[in-house]
């Protein structure tokens, strides 16, 4: 049995790797070790939530800002992004449309906009509730204090997606002004977890000044914080960002990071992101067959879904809409798998 053999069943078994054996799985390019370790996660995958693959309805209801992060399109210091918000109607009209195409899971997701204060998403959550019972409301809107989280939990929020973008305080600091602390994300996230949400992480994969070792640091994380969920991508550039002449992260290693991700923390949910599918053709599919079980396909109205730019050319029609569900249905049957229609909880344990 090879190193890279002994290290898989060593996840296999759930035990935690050293950064020595997760930089080993993510620097190698041995064609059979790497399609092993997919193989195994998508078993996992399979063996924890079966062939279904959750869907949520993903509302990017405004796309103001009060950050300036230096690799988001939508950042406070972007003159060049068109701006918009939609209106309570709006939000509840594409839940309706979304509730009737099967979506039981909407995801309010924006930039920290100051307009949308703790009075207005309380009142959108309570409404979306009223109207739709049997749903779970997802909410993604950045860093706030712990009262506000627990406002929007006690207005019915279930979930809370706040990606932590690196684990290591000196990488953050070169990712985002210096008004921003990695301190205060991980405080957020552990309020989010301490209140009772299903608390979802994330991070990007080939950011500017990453390394490998910060990736296994990251994987370390994901097993110490046990989120309920992570959004894990490829770094991608927008050309209007301090970031634009970087280039994009790896696809090959993201799709290692959901397979590691997956078989460390097997209850995980793990979204096969837009991100991945604009880097790479298919892309979404290769996230499922490396141990991926969401999808959030767009419910947004179509004439602002290219104003949600966070990185260039980013994906919101075909597949990855909603007018796309039935296209989206079908690439899911081709690689074995089928869109669920239910809430999809995390089977993770608080």
């Amino acid at each position: 049995m090879t190193h890279e053999e002994q290290i898989i069943e060593r996840l296999k078994a759930e035990q935690m790797l050293s950064v020595g054996e997760l930089n080993c799985l993510l620097t190698t390019k041995d064609t059979e070790t790497v399609e092993r370790l997919r193989a195994e996660a998508r078993m996992a995958a399979q063996s924890v939530y079966g062939k279904q693959i959750y869907i949520r309805g993903l509302i990017e209801f405004t796309n103001y800002c009060k950050n300036d992060c230096y690799y988001c399109g939508i950042r406070r210091g972007n003159a060049c992004a068109e701006r918009y918000r939609l209106t309570e109607e709006q939000i509840l009209s594409c839940c309706a449309t979304g509730y009737e195409l099967g979506f039981r899971t909407f995801v309010l997701q924006g930039g920290e906009d100051p307009y949308f204060t703790d009075e207005r998403i309380c009142d959108l959550v309570s409404a979306i509730k009223r109207a739709h019972p049997d749903c779970a409301v997802t909410l993604s809107i950045g860093e706030k204090e712990r009262a506000s989280y627990q406002a929007y939990f006690d207005a019915g929020a279930d979930r809370y997606l706040l990606r932590h973008e690196t684990a290591d305080a000196v990488h953050y600091g070169k990712l985002h002004p210096e008004e921003m602390s990695l301190k205060n994300r991980m405080r957020c996230l552990r309020d989010l977890k301490e209140i009772g949400y299903q608390t979802g992480c994330g991070f990007m994969v080939g950011t500017p000044f990453q390394t490998t070792e910060m990736l296994a640091d990251e994987l370390a994380f994901l097993t110490q914080f046990k989120p309920h969920m992570a959004g894990i991508g490829p770094f991608l550039p927008h050309r209007d960002t301090p970031f634009k002449d970087f280039g994009g992260g790896s696809v090959q290693t993201t799709l290692k990071m959901l397979a590691l991700s997956r078989l460390l923390c097997p209850e995980i949910l793990l979204p096969a992101t837009t991100a991945l599918g604009t880097a790479a053709a298919g892309g979404r599919e290769r996230g499922i067959l490396a141990g991926a079980n969401v999808v959030m396909p767009n419910l947004s109205p179509a004439s602002c879904r290219e104003k949600y730019s966070i990185y260039d050319n980013k994906l919101n029609m075909g597949a990855e809409s909603s007018e796309g569900l039935a296209e989206l249905a079908a690439r899911m049957k081709k690689i074995g798998r089928v869109l669920a229609t239910c809430r999809g909880d995390s089977l993770v344990k608080n």
